[in-house]
C-alpha cells in the first residue's frame, strides 16, 4: 500500500472470523492440539514449518504453544477499537500476543492487557458488557461466508483474492490493475 499511497487512499477493515465458534472462551485450549484436531497432524506439520519461515522473513517469530480459545470477545474489542480509530494498533498487538507471545486472546486478562497498552478505552466495561455483539455477529453474518476457504480473506474493490496469505507482488498487481 506504501507503494501506491500518492495515488490512492487505502482503508483497512479488520472483520471478524471465527476457526471455531465452539471453542472454550476464557484461558482456552492446547493451540498444538485444536490445530491437529481441525486441520489434521500431517498438514500441521506441513503448515506450521512453511508458515515460520514466511513469517521470518517480514519479521514474526510465530510460535505455537499456549492456548487457543474463542475469538468472539477479542473480536468485540477490535470493534470497539475502531470506534475509536485505533483497530490496526489492537490488531497488530493482538497479533504479537497470539502468534508470537503465546497467548490466549479469549483470555479477558490478556484483552485487557492488550486495550491498556494500545490505549482503547471502555475495554473492561464492554467485557462485563453485551456491547459490541451485535456489530460482531453482523459482520460475521456477512463477511464469514466470503473466509470458509481460510484467512485471511482480502476484498480489494470489494472483490475476494484467494483466501489465506497473499505474496505481496499479487497484492501490488492487483492494485496496479484497480488504478489503471
Amino acid at each position: 500500500m506504501r507503494r501506491f499511497s500518492d495515488k490512492a487512499d487505502f482503508q483497512v477493515t479488520w472483520r471478524p472470523y471465527e476457526l471455531n465458534p465452539a471453542a472454550p472462551g476464557g484461558k482456552g485450549i492446547n493451540k498444538l492440539a485444536m490445530y491437529n484436531e481441525k486441520f489434521g497432524e500431517a498438514r500441521v506439520k506441513q503448515m506450521l514449518p512453511y508458515m515460520q519461515q514466511v513469517g521470518q522473513q517480514d519479521g514474526i517469530n510465530f510460535s505455537y504453544g499456549g492456548n487457543v480459545g474463542n475469538t468472539f470477545d477479542s473480536h468485540r474489542l477490535i470493534s470497539l477499537a475502531q470506534k475509536q480509530g485505533k483497530q490496526d494498533e489492537l490488531v497488530e498487538e493482538l497479533f504479537r500476543n497470539y502468534f508470537e507471545q503465546e497467548k490466549c486472546i479469549s483470555d479477558h486478562e490478556v484483552l485487557l492487557a492488550v486495550a491498556q497498552k494500545v490505549g482503547v478505552a471502555g475495554a473492561a466495561e464492554m467485557l462485563r458488557s453485551t456491547a459490541e455483539v451485535e456489530e460482531v455477529r453482523a459482520d460475521l453474518r456477512q463477511f464469514m461466508p466470503k473466509a470458509q476457504q481460510g484467512v485471511p480473506q482480502f476484498l480489494i474493490d470489494g472483490r475476494p483474492l484467494q483466501p489465506g496469505a497473499q505474496d505481496v507482488r499479487e497484492l501490488e498487481e492487483r492494485f496496479a490493475a484497480i488504478l489503471r
